[in-house]
């Protein structure tokens, strides 16, 4: 299996909306976003599937190794074998890696956040700065470019973080500012046993309105300039903010199951904004 074999499979395998927006690229982005988005799987997959947490430091540390080789010249895995020969043209530096890499070990070191302060420092790692490197592989002109997607990073992620907000408990961790679920009244062993509330109902309903307020506040930093380059990204903020109203509708029933959109809703979403630039 050649590298781009790889990671072609491992972006298609992970069932992302990322994958959808993905296809409308030409073939030179599209390779370089592929090899990208397989290496922000990998490490994250370090954290979500290994239950060993020492094991997971030392396969983190290994991948931060890999990294600084593979720009030194000797990557050693298909992941960084098939993102090294774009990672010049697009941008795609050793600190954005290591930046990824940072935001997995915050998973391992953390699994509380005090206040919405500290997880935006989280977002930043794990989207903003791949937001950042997908908008630089997209091909931005402007430099406003750069802020607009960091916001719609933070967006993505905030959607991702009320979606999983079940999931993640069973992993032991709640991304829901501990000063939020106060706020609300909602004790972290009410969502570590699944129950459900008005309390949690409300809890639920700030996050989304908040996730709504960083889509609109990303979309507005679009220079008009870069919104066709830019149109992989739209896709992913129109195929996640519909997964967000989905969620909205079905009353933030999260904690015992994963609400989703199939994989033709998500290709049709790309494919309309693909035609309608947005």
């Amino acid at each position: 299996m050649t590298p781009e074999q790889y990671v072609q499979d491992k972006a298609a395998a992970s069932g992302s909306s990322f994958y959808y927006a993905f296809m409308f690229l030409p073939p030179p982005r599209r390779a370089a976003i592929t090899a990208f988005y397989a290496f922000c799987r990998e490490v994250d997959d370090v954290v979500d599937e290994v239950t060993d947490a020492h094991v997971a430091q030392t396969k983190l540390l290994w991948w931060r190794k890999e990294v600084a080789q593979a720009y030194a010249g000797q990557a050693a895995h298909p992941v960084m074998l098939a993102l090294m020969p774009h990672a010049a043209t697009y941008g795609v530096t050793q600190d954005h890696l290591q930046a990824v890499i940072d935001g997995c070990q915050m998973d391992l070191e953390q699994t509380r956040y005090l206040d919405f302060a500290g997880l935006q420092k989280y977002c930043h790692l794990v989207a903003g700065v791949v937001g950042e490197v997908a908008s630089g592989i997209f091909g931005r002109t402007e430099a406003a470019t750069v802020q607009y997607a960091h916001k719609l990073g933070q967006a993505l992620q905030l959607t991702n973080i009320i979606r999983d907000v079940g999931d993640d408990a069973r992993r032991g961790r709640i991304y829901l500012p501990v000063s939020e679920l106060q706020q609300f009244d909602v004790k972290a062993h009410e969502i570590l046993n699944r129950g459900y509330s008005d309390r949690f109902t409300a809890l639920m309903r700030f996050q989304a309105e908040r996730a709504h307020r960083c889509y609109d506040e990303a979309l507005a930093l679009l220079p008009e300039a870069d919104r066709r380059s830019q149109k992989p990204g739209l896709m992913m903020a129109n195929i996640y903010r519909t997964l967000l109203r989905e969620i909205e509708a079905a009353d933030f029933q999260v904690l015992h199951q994963r609400i989703a959109l199939t994989p033709l809703r998500k290709l049709w979403i790309a494919w309309r904004t693909h035609w309608r630039g947005g």
